[in-house]
């Protein structure tokens, strides 16, 4: 349904995003997901039919997005982060002009409207002002504009931008039900948000991909086959950091936020919890508790965007090294 090949943008003399490829299926909720400035907006815009790529190739529902721009475009719903509504219109007259730009007319128009209405929870202010909307009610009339037309795609910008928690879980529910039918790409910095809906992950850094699998693929390529396990210990932290640390296979061991936790990261299989258990039993410091805990999607993130732009700085003082020498 939507795919991207080798996408890459200058802005003049700037790079903004290089090389990026994907494939995302029908009936996928995918998350975009990257730091401010990691280029997942170019990628939006390209996809979007905004601007063509300078190199590279995106294709909407088989159609590219450079030679068949109109038609691609009937394919998508897209709800920019800053949602582009006539605050002076009421909602109904608002979706009823969106519709007809959208090409709709006569029964069709009617309907669409009546089943953007129901679908997004507005039937009680369509004929409130948009600028008397809150925030919230706001990104539902830009989400129900999205899906005028019904197409087979939506693409979401930052969706959940400015919403308080409440607005943010019932935005949240609604991109999981039409995700039930549509292809939905998500574009977010919100780890919450790719971890509650997408079923797979797109990593950005830098203007380049870093890493896309399922959340799960993602946590289990970058947890090493080891793990974090943490413990309570009633003892000084720096002689259970020498002792745990003398255990082959840790990483390493830090402090936690409670009094006496530590926590310690391990690689390889299998379970190292009983030797460190045995090593403390012998030192005679009481072990008062001990749970392994599985790799978040925020331990996933900062591991790749870490890594990343260490591997890019060591890469450019290699290049001053070269340059000197």
């Amino acid at each position: 349904m939507i795919t991207a090949q080798g996408l890459t943008k200058y802005y003049g003399a700037k790079l903004a995003i290089e090389d990026v490829s994907f494939h995302i299926e029908k009936g996928e909720i995918v998350g975009l997901l990257g730091p401010n400035g990691a280029g997942k907006t170019t990628v939006l815009r390209i996809l979007t039919c905004f601007m063509p790529p300078t190199h590279g190739k995106a294709l909407i529902h088989g159609l590219d997005t450079r030679t068949q721009s109109l038609e691609a475009r009937k394919k998508i719903g897209f709800l920019p982060e800053n949602v582009p509504l006539y605050h002076e219109l009421p909602v109904m007259r608002f979706l009823r002009f969106a519709g007809m730009a959208k090409g709709l007319k006569g029964g069709k128009l009617s309907s669409g409207i009546e089943s953007v209405i129901e679908l997004c929870g507005l039937a009680e202010h369509g004929h409130r002002l948009i600028k008397h909307l809150s925030k919230g009610l706001r990104q539902r009339v830009g989400l129900a504009q999205a899906l005028l037309a019904d197409p087979p795609i939506l693409i979401l910008d930052e969706p959940t931008t400015g919403l308080d928690p409440a607005q943010i879980i019932e935005m949240r529910q609604l991109i999981k039900k039409f995700g039930s039918e549509r292809t939905v790409l998500l574009s977010t910095h919100i780890l919450p948000e790719v971890s509650q809906i997408c079923n797979r992950v797109i990593v950005m850094n830098r203007g380049r991909i870093i890493a896309q699998d399922s959340q799960e693929g993602l946590k289990a390529r970058f947890s090493g086959g080891g793990g974090r396990t943490t413990l309570l210990v009633d003892g000084e932290f720096d002689r259970v950091k020498d002792i745990l640390s003398a255990i082959q296979g840790v990483k390493e061991v830090r402090q936690g936020q409670r009094p006496g936790e530590v926590i310690v990261e391990s690689a390889g299989e299998p379970s190292l919890r009983p030797y460190f258990a045995k090593a403390l039993v012998e030192a005679g410091l009481p072990l008062l508790e001990m749970r392994s805990v599985e790799m978040s999607l925020e331990d996933v993130f900062v591991h790749l965007v870490t890594e990343e732009g260490l591997e890019r700085e060591g890469g450019k003082e290699g290049e001053r090294h070269a340059g000197s020498a």
